[in-house]
């Protein structure tokens, strides 16, 4: 099975600020939805797990187009401005567990 041309699958990560672990799980309840909502992320299933340092690894996919009309959504914006609130957006690299050849982490169910 063969992904929509112009899709991309992407790979982030959300690493909480101190007492903020709360309000990262809700805002990424709500992320992936909202995209949805507004065409700019695909049915593809989200995979949404944790770091052992409570970092959450989110895995989800864009609609052909969705990265770059996102950046001028209202809504994404404001919810953007939250996460940017409630966490910092790390490189994968910087996660231990993804040093190793099998990147293991814990599965989130939101």
């Amino acid at each position: 099975m063969q992904a929509e041309p112009g899709c991309t699958l992407v790979i982030v990560a959300y690493k909480p600020k101190p007492d903020k672990e709360a309000d990262l799980v809700q805002l990424t309840r709500e992320h992936v939805p909202l995209l949805r909502a507004e065409g700019l992320a695909t049915d593809h299933p989200v995979t949404v797990c944790q770091a052992k340092d409570g970092t959450i690894v989110e895995v989800f996919e864009w609609a052909a187009g969705g990265m770059e009309r996102a950046h001028k959504n209202p809504a994404v914006l404001h919810l953007w401005e939250r996460y940017a609130a409630a966490c910092d957006f790390v490189p994968l690299v910087s996660l231990p567990e993804s040093s190793t050849m099998f990147a293991s982490f814990t599965p989130l169910v939101l």
